[in-house]
């Protein structure tokens, strides 16, 4: 880490590494001029806020109908989970497959129920790239979710439960005066550690669009690996490391200043 913040301040690159010396914010100035960098962090803002928020609200009504018993309840946990086994790029590789313009099942699947006619290229559309890898990291988060907030609610007492139908609670109000605020601090937990997973997730683009077409689907991380394997540009691939860094500081300040509360429950 260190090394790399010294690296940010250095003219490093790949072309010439006998006249690496301290540049001083030469490398902040370049990248922060560029059009490149501005549409990948407004992508990353995206990125993040639609995965995060779908990911956790599918993953969350998943935990709910997984907590109940009943027949074959293992092995939907099984399938629910697997996704979370595999990597990033190997997930990029499997959905690159099914929203392939020409052989991609998503595609026969829409015409084959008549919603669209004729095949849409999502991966080299840019107004479609965005949608088909935010589709393909919402499948991979899902699982998380749902194992962490299973687990949490699976911690509630019964009793809690009994005694507020006792007084005429409704499913809910038990959600949201029971549930939610009883493992709020698995909740609080499991959104961070995702905001900063998927900010740092370059895998999945990769393998799905290479940050492409014309850059509509680069976000800080895949811009900051273009600098070093196609620009050898590793002064400025660290200075948008820190720059990612310094963003991702500020939200935990932020989240952490914003979710104080009085614990309902243990984790």
């Amino acid at each position: 880490m260190l090394r790399g913040i010294v690296m940010a301040f250095q003219n490093y690159t790949l072309f010439d590494l006998t006249n690496v010396h301290f540049i001083g914010f030469d490398n902040f100035k370049e990248v922060l001029k560029s059009d490149n960098f501005l549409l990948a962090l407004k992508n990353s803002f995206y990125w993040v806020v639609v995965s995060l928020v779908l990911q956790f609200v599918i993953g969350f009504g998943i935990a709910l109908l997984l907590r109940k018993q009943f027949f074959g309840r293992g092995v939907y946990q099984g399938m629910i989970f697997f996704p979370w086994a595999m990597s990033g790029f190997l997930i990029g590789l499997i959905w690159r497959w099914l929203f392939n313009g020409q052989i991609g099942v998503i595609n026969d699947l829409l015409i084959k129920i008549g919603i669209i006619d004729m095949p849409i290229a999502f991966l080299s559309s840019p107004s479609w790239g965005m949608f088909a890898v935010i589709v393909a990291n919402v499948w991979y988060g899902i699982a998380f979710f749902a194992i962490m907030l299973l687990a949490a609610l699976q911690s509630v007492p019964e009793e809690i439960y009994e005694a507020a139908a006792v007084d005429g609670t409704n499913r809910l109000q038990k959600l949201f005066l029971i549930t939610v605020p009883y493992i709020m601090p698995t909740i609080l937990t499991t959104v961070m550690l995702r905001v900063i997973w998927i900010t740092n997730f370059p895998d999945l683009i990769y393998s799905m669009t290479n940050g492409g077409p014309a850059g509509s689907t680069h976000i800080l991380a895949t811009f900051m690996m273009d600098k070093i394997l196609y620009g050898g540009e590793y002064g400025q691939a660290a200075a948008v490391g820190i720059i990612m860094m310094v963003l991702l500081v500020l939200f935990m300040f932020f989240y952490f200043s914003a979710s104080k509360h009085e614990k309902a429950g243990d984790f």
